[in-house]
């Protein structure tokens, strides 16, 4: 069974083309017809990230999951002679709107183009607000830095957005340090009394030199020096998930290392953007940087016979 995270439950269905799981169910499939079922949450929260499993008794030849105007097309694996398609999905806290929104899966089944639907309501929440007072040019940049972070914008948002075709990721991740959260995620920010975009991972303490863990398998696909984010590692864990670490004082790789969940990918520090030494984790999914405290904490790979 795969487990959803936490407040939200989650639905099981017997499907036929078209379906709309949320309104009906096939009650005259035979013995012989592929068995399926989907899973997927009937509500999350902003910024709260979820799965989606298709299992089939038949051969999937394709999955394509569509969310919120993007696409993924996740790995197919078999156990127990069911074939498994299972993705990660979310909204960002920077843009999401709560209300009903369209989960589609279609599937190639023995020759056959399905579709199933479903509909997810995304719900309302609200954040605290959090303070911060910082060097004025970190708060409003110089102009003459206008054209390095622009540069810089398009680079990460390319990291930021890459889905590659295999899953490499397990759940719970990794704790990538051992040091108390100092920032949630979701954080209204006020930096310098200004509004700002809400925070959209999660800080924690560690010192100057404390080493970085990978918090699952991939492939580093971005290393650098930001201005905001400072010295940043950006690992690819396949299917659209993506994991940042920010403000490191060193790297301890480079772009295209593949990497290993627990594997030392920097040390922390304090450089971009910060007002002490920490490490910023995000997590991406499909491009959207959700919530990765329930990332920690929840099962994923534990599946019904």
């Amino acid at each position: 069974m795969v487990f959803l995270f936490a407040g939200t439950a989650f639905a099981q269905f017997g499907l036929q083309d078209g379906d709309d799981v949320t309104l009906s169910t096939d009650v005259n499939a035979t013995a012989a017809e592929p068995q399926l079922m989907l899973a997927a949450p009937d509500a999350v929260d902003v910024g709260e990230p979820f799965l989606v499993r298709l299992t089939s008794s038949a051969v999937l030849e394709e999955v394509v999951v569509y969310w919120l105007g993007k696409e993924v097309v996740p790995g197919i694996s078999v156990w127990n002679n069911k074939h498994i398609a299972m993705t990660m999905l979310g909204t960002d806290v920077l843009n999401a709107k709560a209300g009903p929104a369209d989960l589609v899966v279609t599937a190639s089944i023995d020759g056959t183009r399905r579709t199933f639907k479903k509909k997810i309501t995304v719900a309302a929440k609200t954040f605290p607000r959090q303070d911060l007072t910082l060097p004025k040019k970190m708060v409003t940049p110089p102009k003459e830095v206008y054209d390095r972070i622009a540069s810089e914008r398009k680079v990460i948002a390319k990291a930021r957005n890459t889905v590659t075709p295999v899953r490499h990721w397990t759940l719970p991740f990794l704790r990538p340090v051992d040091g108390r959260v100092t920032s949630v995620y979701g954080l209204r920010r006020y930096l310098n009394k200004k509004p700002k975009n809400p925070h959209r991972g999660m800080d924690f303490s560690a010192p100057t030199g404390t080493p970085v863990k990978c918090v699952a398998d991939g492939t580093v696909i971005l290393e650098g020096n930001h201005y905001y984010a400072g010295n940043s590692v950006y690992v690819d864990h396949g299917n659209g998930v993506v994991s940042m670490y920010f403000h490191l004082s060193q790297f301890k790789v480079k772009q295209g290392d593949t990497v290993q969940r627990g594997q030392v990918v920097g040390l922390s520090g304090s450089t971009g953007r910060a007002t002490g030494a920490h490490l910023h984790l995000s997590i991406g999914v499909q491009g959207r940087l959700v919530d990765p405290a329930p990332l920690f904490s929840h099962r994923a790979d534990q599946l019904i016979e």
